[in-house]
């Protein structure tokens, strides 16, 4: 799950959808802005989905306030902050409710196969 996806080509939130793609892993992605990415439709609303393994966050700590629920409800394995998606409260919380909070790259972890 890409939160905070972008269907400029030019933001990381959409060069990570394409990457996670080409890599084989199945995408969900939630904006602003309806659109798609490749052959990811960029969602607008909070979607039930299940089977989550990560979501990677590509939005402030701010924005991620009114997802909060919504995330810890996917019950994904881990959660990765992106650079500028770093968030303390978000973290506590995932830690208390088993979630392993990651401060990371997602495009990074997966140039070096670490995804």
């Amino acid at each position: 799950m890409v939160l905070g996806a972008s269907p400029n080509p030019d933001r990381y939130s959409n060069m990570a959808v394409r990457r996670l793609r080409n890599a084989g892993h199945p995408v969900s992605a939630i904006g602003r802005n309806h659109a798609t990415i490749g052959d990811v439709e960029i969602a607008t609303e909070q979607q039930a989905i299940t089977d989550v393994d990560t979501v990677t966050l590509y939005l402030n700590a701010g924005n991620q306030k009114e997802y909060y629920n919504y995330i810890l409800s996917l019950h994904p394995r881990r959660i990765i902050f992106n650079p500028g998606a770093e968030n303390p409260e978000l973290e506590a919380l995932a830690s208390t409710n088993g979630i392993q909070p990651v401060e990371a790259c997602t495009l990074v972890l997966l140039s070096t196969g670490q995804y």
